[in-house]
């Protein structure tokens, strides 16, 4: 099974391009978490909220390590420890060292960094809009560290989508 994470800063598509990659593809995807926990908080959330998620993102990554075996070619997963880890940085200039741990453990074949050439998006959960390059060059050489490849997804549309298919498929030759 050939594991991808698909990461970028906010509102670069990562969702819309998972999910046409997991059609494309015929397999699953995987959705932000963290997304759905800070959604779902009736507070701000804390360091502590941020321990939580990495905790299920790593739960997620050793059940499908588990299943190695599974019928599917390729798994996609929208967003991933890396986005964690600049977040407990950026937030809290505090990293736990469970998660700089699990990184090492290269779990991903191959990471697709969504570059901020989308219009940006409001919403309830994003926080840094006038961040996007920022985040994109930091997340680029936390990539780079892992010593995984990566590919940057540019352009729109259709060609956003087709650009990370031709990077997938040249990659597992």
């Amino acid at each position: 099974m050939f594991k991808i994470a698909i990461i970028g800063p906010e509102s670069t598509g990562k969702t819309e391009l998972s999910k046409a990659l997991a059609e494309h593809f015929k397999s699953p995807w995987i959705p932000e978490y963290a997304r759905q926990y800070v959604e779902e908080l009736k507070r701000p959330y804390t360091f502590e909220d941020v321990c939580n998620i990495a905790k299920k993102q790593i739960e997620t990554e050793k059940f499908y390590l588990q299943s190695e075996n599974s019928h599917t070619d390729y798994i996609f997963f929208d967003t991933e420890l890396i986005i964690t880890k600049v977040w407990f940085e950026f937030k809290y200039k505090s990293v736990p060292e469970f998660l700089t741990e699990h990184l090492k453990t290269g779990f991903f074949d191959l990471y697709l960094l969504c570059a901020p050439d989308l219009i940006w998006e409001p919403d309830p959960v994003r926080e840094h809009g006038n961040d996007r390059d920022y985040f994109f060059d930091w997340y680029k050489k936390e990539i780079e560290q892992t010593g995984k490849p990566f590919v940057i997804v540019r352009e729109f549309g259709n060609q956003r989508i087709q650009n990370a298919v031709d990077a997938i498929t040249a990659l597992k030759k």
